[in-house]
């Protein structure tokens, strides 16, 4: 297993759609181990593959906390095949480092994905890894979650996330 670099915005490749999985060898298993070692090293509760520039329907979440046994789900072209109810949750991204902001959301997702073998399966979820989901499975639509703000507020996001790099750039 080996930690990758983790993509940060602007970067374009961020931006692009990613393509389904139809290949599930060991090359995915390996890009599944390496996106896990990566997510759980920065630290982080989910992490999808373009975000380690690969653009393929692969995502990664852990949402179990650190006192709690992991709760690991590989999820090979997911997508939510049912939602409800609204939440509103502050939301970060090993995108978008060090940056935080209020999302809406769907509160309860049920997603439909296959395992790192091609076999079908379906989770459904609420709270944060209902959240996670959604957040990691716009990863493969080339949207992050500064994009679901309002314009007013992805412009304030743009000029304080060009100072903040500015600051990290000069400590």
């Amino acid at each position: 297993m080996a930690v990758r670099t983790i993509l940060h915005y602007p970067d374009p490749l961020l931006k692009q759609l990613s393509v389904p999985v139809t290949r599930f060898d060991a090359e995915l298993q390996q890009l599944a181990k390496d996106m896990t070692e990566t997510m759980y090293d920065a630290p982080g509760v989910g992490l999808a593959a373009p975000q380690v520039g690969e653009l393929k329907r692969l995502i990664v979440i852990d949402c179990s906390g650190k006192d709690n046994p992991p709760d690991l789900i590989v999820a090979v072209n997911p997508e939510i095949i049912a939602q409800e109810g609204e939440t509103c949750e502050e939301e970060g991204c090993l995108s978008v480092p060090e940056y935080y902001a209020t999302v809406k959301r769907f509160s309860q997702v049920t997603m439909k994905y296959q395992d790192i073998e091609g076999n079908p399966r379906q989770r459904q979820a609420e709270g944060l890894l209902a959240v996670a989901m959604q957040h990691e499975i716009d990863h493969l639509q080339g949207v992050l979650f500064v994009d679901r703000l309002s314009p007013l507020k992805r412009s304030i996001f743009r000029k304080k996330y060009q100072k903040l790099m500015k600051q990290r750039e000069n400590a």
